[in-house]
């Protein structure tokens, strides 16, 4: 049999493009040896999230070997000086849901890339790069960088075998993420504006069906008064107390609403609407109502308002307690002593204990609201 060696190669030819058609379509799900992992921190209402494949040591020297002090040059890719990945295979990422400051410096909510170039000295550069999709920092490229940031690295004793990323320091307005690897431990620090952050969220918030019920406006009003912004808090609880469809005097809005005034240092309008709130409240908010004006000062008002709640509700045992406070703050000891024992009367067996210790306070002549 004779073959074509026009036909031999044709056929070679065809089939190599076969089979490489073949690989190059063959997309399996394979575990990677460097596994992906995520760690998200939320700081208020903001997360912070890090994505990264988690390398090991596997006795491999890491700072200075593997991973390379500075920014080096690559054989392969763009052949410009680069940081190290801070991970393995593509570009670990770090995404924030709402701007932060990153070691002080201000970073628009968004996905960034998370670089890292080690120094000998103990000092670290971060870089974090709009580039989010690229398979290492090969082709990492410094106009795309939106912050660098030096930060100290810390030596420890402990050693990680595999690359780990954590929070391991949260408070109410920042976090320290930490990146851990064999006996070094390199940290940022993350802040976030929380209130300016919530306060925007709940701006919008009161624009959208949410807006259309009174609880909403009287949530939003309790945050900007323990926030401190007292001129927001007084416009959102007026508008619970009046002015929409919702809208209804409560002892909730009321109460807050004279909260509000005694710290913008007006005490007569507070009392006046302190009034209106006391007949709306329960015994469990009037004892609230009577602390607030024990606080302020106000402890005859505490104790007109205490003795009416003892006489509406029908002497029952908390508003005998918060009418001996009152009673004690004014200075009134006998009368204090005369309504914690009619309190002991009817208080259930758990809060005896506390009755009589602070009966045993005021037979001494001590103010048992001086806490």
């Amino acid at each position: 049999m004779k073959f074509s060696t026009k036909n031999t190669i044709f056929s070679m030819l065809a089939g190599a493009a076969i089979l490489f058609s073949v690989e190059t379509k063959a997309q399996l799900t394979l575990p990677a040896t460097s596994q992906e992992a995520e760690v998200t921190q939320r700081v208020g209402i903001t997360d912070i999230t890090i994505h990264y494949n988690r390398p090991y040591k596997r006795g491999r020297e890491i700072w200075g070997g593997i991973v390379q002090y500075g920014f080096n040059t690559s054989n392969f890719g763009a052949g410009r000086p680069a940081p190290w990945r801070a991970g393995a295979d593509y570009n670990t990422t770090i995404e924030f849901t709402d701007d932060v400051k990153f070691e002080g410096k201000d970073v628009k909510a968004g996905k960034y890339a998370l670089f890292v170039a080690p120094n000998e000295d103990g000092s670290a550069v971060i870089v974090l790069s709009t580039n989010t999709t690229s398979w290492g920092s090969f082709f990492y490229d410094e106009k795309e960088d939106v912050l660098r940031a030096t930060v100290q690295s810390r030596d420890v004793d402990n050693s990680r075998e595999i690359l780990t990323y954590e929070f391991n320091t949260v408070t109410p307005n920042s976090t320290t993420a930490t990146l851990h690897w064999d006996k070094k431990e390199i940290p940022f620090k993350i802040e976030v504006d929380v209130n300016s952050i919530v306060m925007k969220g709940i701006e919008n918030d009161l624009r959208n069906p949410k807006g259309f019920q009174q609880a909403t406006w009287d949530q939003a009003a309790g945050y900007a008064f323990r926030a401190g912004n007292l001129d927001k808090a007084l416009e959102w609880t007026n508008a619970s107390i009046a002015g929409n469809f919702f809208s209804k005097e409560t002892y909730t809005n009321l109460s807050l609403k004279a909260q509000i005034l005694m710290q913008q240092g007006k005490k007569a309008e507070a009392l006046s609407i302190i009034d209106k709130a006391a007949p709306l409240a329960t015994n469990q908010q009037t004892y609230g109502l009577v602390t607030q004006l024990i606080t302020a000062k106000e402890t005859a008002k505490a104790v007109a308002v205490a003795k009416k709640n003892v006489k509406n509700s029908k002497a029952a045992w908390p508003s005998n307690y918060a009418l001996a406070r009152a009673y004690s703050a004014s200075g009134n000891y006998k009368s204090a002593i005369k309504a914690i024992n009619t309190s002991l009367e009817k208080a259930p067996n758990q809060f005896k204990g506390r009755l009589n210790g602070e009966l045993d306070k005021l037979k001494k002549g001590e103010d048992i609201t001086a806490n």
